[in-house]
């Protein structure tokens, strides 16, 4: 709440530095079980060593929900539709626009599901702490390769097939709430012009990996949690959304979460050699992805201008 007494720049830096601080904590915590994950090639030590560095993991994000609390003006809008099972794998779905996307994510989250796990871009391996903390929770790195680049080399586009693959070969027998931003990348107007989205708020979709989790893994989710996430524009024209976060500007940000089931349909098929399941499943995403961009519509203004979620009128007698 130190928000309301600050400077909003000044709260971006304390925001941030009492981040920096809680993640070289968590990362001294986090050694020892990355240590025995590096070193120690037998399974059922290395599964306790997993199971401790998500103890650690979940202590990151309770603590950075602290710190938000403590400096920041906090009245995000956070609504579920539909309900989380304890203890039950979901498959998370989410439109992508800022770093930010990742940390309120897991403050939603947090006490809802299993601690998130990403498909991450693989450049992140590479961040002090976050890249080895990341690789020892078994997230998933996802190598991106541009539309050029694959259209050179077709072959490309089995390395982020593989990682999903190994991903979901790991996580097959337990639970786990996966997470995956289909839009492979985070969206700007220009983006969105560039690639010819017909969407409003997101890029088009990349379905390949999702069918690919959903054919290894389907049966043992619970259901699709789609997560849509709206920020208000920052105060400054073509200011970063995630400094405005940082910094206190975000208070009225709305996170709307509704669980689905997944169509039975789109648990088994083979995406690659079968044209026509291929076609069901793009059909599939295309029309959550279409539910989802109306929806932003609303959620947007909700966030610009922190208005509550409007209440359905009851019905007459």
């Amino acid at each position: 709440m130190l928000s309301m007494l600050l400077p909003a720049p000044l709260i971006g830096v304390l925001t941030v530095g009492l981040m920096l601080v809680n993640l070289m904590g968590i990362g001294l915590m986090l050694a020892p079980g990355i240590l025995i994950k590096a070193l120690v090639p037998i399974a059922p030590v290395r599964r306790q060593a997993t199971r401790y560095l998500l103890a650690v993991a979940d202590l990151w994000v309770l603590f950075n929900g602290l710190i938000y609390r403590l400096l920041q003006d906090v009245r995000w809008q956070i609504e579920i539709d539909g309900r989380i099972e304890p203890g039950r794998s979901y498959l998370i779905v989410c439109n992508h626009q800022s770093w930010a996307d990742i940390l309120v994510l897991a403050d939603a989250l947090h006490g809802r599901t299993w601690f998130p796990r990403f498909f991450l871009k693989r450049e992140l391996i590479w961040v002090p702490i976050v890249g080895v903390a990341c690789w020892a929770l078994d997230m998933p790195f996802m190598r991106r390769h541009s539309r050029e680049a694959v259209a050179k080399n077709p072959k490309l586009r089995e390395d982020d097939l593989r990682a999903t693959r190994e991903f979901c070969e790991k996580y097959r027998s337990e639970p786990i709430a996966a997470v995956n931003f289909v839009e492979g990348t985070r969206f700007t107007e220009g983006k969105r012009a560039r690639s010819g989205s017909p969407y409003r708020h997101l890029l088009k979709p990349k379905s390949a990996g999702l069918s690919f989790t959903l054919n290894a893994m389907g049966e043992q989710f619970a259901g699709l949690v789609d997560v849509s996430i709206a920020y208000k524009p920052p105060a400054k024209a073509g200011g970063s959304v995630v400094w405005s976060w940082l910094c206190g500007q975000q208070q009225t940000l709305v996170l709307q979460a509704e669980v689905r089931p997944i169509p039975q349909a789109m648990l088994r098929g083979d995406y690659e050699n079968d044209a026509r399941f291929r076609a069901d499943f793009q059909n599939w995403v295309s029309e959550l992805w279409a539910h989802k961009d109306a929806r932003l519509d609303e959620l947007k203004i909700r966030a610009k201008d922190g208005l509550a979620r409007p209440v359905a009128p009851s019905a007459s007698h």
